[in-house]
């Protein structure tokens, strides 16, 4: 049989992991890389090169609702500290302690930013992003 799980669960669950995300004294924050995303937010990386880093609003995220919950605040812009193409990126808390990783495109990932084509002093901007438990 498949493991399957209510709603209930589902929000309960991407709330979890949106309060870790704002757990600290400040707000948390999004980094963007280019390269393979790890294996997890536990895994050290090894050859990705930060593009971009966002601070996040204080909440981060909104409620969840069947299991989605909403990235707050956006647009957000920073300016690109590297050059390439983002393809991934890691949610911490203001610890700087890893809570999740993602994918990031200009639409439909986990992200979405203006361009993946990131530039040194240049303004990159997160669009939108979610957090979605499975059912």
């Amino acid at each position: 049989m498949t493991l399957r799980v209510s709603n209930a669960a589902r929000s309960a669950a991407a709330d979890a992991v949106r309060l870790l995300i704002d757990a600290g004294a400040g707000a948390g924050k999004i980094r963007v890389y280019n390269g393979s995303q790890p294996a997890g937010p536990d895994t050290a990386l090894s050859g990705q090169t930060l593009l971009a880093e966002f601070t996040l609003a204080d909440p981060s995220f909104g409620a969840a609702s069947n299991g989605v919950t909403t990235l707050l605040g956006t647009p957000r812009t920073t300016t690109g500290v590297a050059a390439g193409t983002a393809s991934w990126f890691r949610a911490l808390d203001s610890n700087n302690v890893a809570i999740l990783d993602g994918a990031v495109s200009t639409s439909s990932a986990e992200l979405n930013l203006n361009t993946t084509t990131i530039s040194i002093g240049v303004n990159v901007e997160i669009t939108a992003g979610t957090i979605t438990m499975p059912a």
